[in-house]
């Protein structure tokens, strides 16, 4: 029997395009116009991901590994609906909750309580489901102390403490996961891992990216490795991981 799959990318790429000059202005742009559609025209393509194809079935844990710049982050970005693909499909089935870059949307002028809403209304959450779970939010958070000052008062790692706290308490379907473990003290970023296992024993879909194989190899039940926005290996998470390793050692 076959499992059922929670994300599915069917021949995804994703294009962009270097050296736009629409940044100068809209101004700039009409008063040089000859020259502005050549330099469109001239621009170069880079291509961020080649058509990746690969299912996660719901319950799995799939890394992905890579360099900096092989594709990791805009895979996430295009399963969280942040990107869209310029070619092939991708659909998604479940709740998501996207652990990218923690902490985007929060309001600086406000206390890390009233953010605690804004964030969780905005993630799915309604206000009485937030009200609800904001005492564990907090208490995961270790922030109680900071909880109602302004945001603008805190350090760059509470924030990304309230950030994580407040993601991890959605009960989602699908979460993703880009390198949150790698910030914060030791202990918390124990802490933090030991909240993906407790997602990965309730059968959360999950797709994580990081640079410390040692943890992917612990979590996951298949490891995709992608250079240059490509998939170079998917399945087994040593052979992938090795696959990783000789590549770089080869560089």
């Amino acid at each position: 029997m076959s499992r059922e799959v929670a994300i599915r990318l069917q021949g995804v790429s994703k294009r962009y395009y270097l050296g736009t000059p629409v940044g100068d202005g809209l101004k700039h742009l009409l008063l040089h116009l000859p020259s502005q559609i050549k330099a469109i025209r001239q621009r170069k393509p880079f291509d961020a991901l080649v058509d990746i194809s690969f299912d996660v079935h719901r319950g799995e844990c799939l890394s992905l590994i890579g360099r900096n710049g092989a594709g990791k982050s805009t895979t996430l970005g295009m399963i969280a609906g942040v990107l869209k693909p310029s070619a092939g499909t991708l659909e998604t089935h479940g709740r998501i909750s996207p652990l990218l870059e923690l902490g985007a949307g929060f309001n600086q002028q406000l206390t890390g309580r009233e953010n605690i809403m804004l964030n969780g209304v905005m993630l799915g959450l309604t206000r009485r489901e937030v009200r609800e779970r904001t005492a564990e939010i907090i208490a995961f958070s270790e922030l109680e102390d900071f909880i109602d000052a302004p945001l603008r008062t805190y350090s760059s790692g509470m924030i990304v403490r309230l950030g994580f706290s407040v993601a991890v308490h959605l009960d989602p379907d699908i979460l993703l996961v880009d390198e949150v473990l790698a910030v914060g003290d030791a202990r918390f970023r124990q802490k933090c891992l030991e909240r993906m296992k407790q997602f990965r024993s309730r059968g959360t879909t999950m797709v994580f990216v990081s640079h410390d194989v040692g943890t992917v190899a612990k979590i996951s039940d298949r490891v995709a490795f992608l250079e240059s926005g490509r998939l170079v290996e998917i399945g087994d998470p040593a052979k992938a991981i090795e696959a990783y390793q000789g590549r770089l050692r080869a560089a």
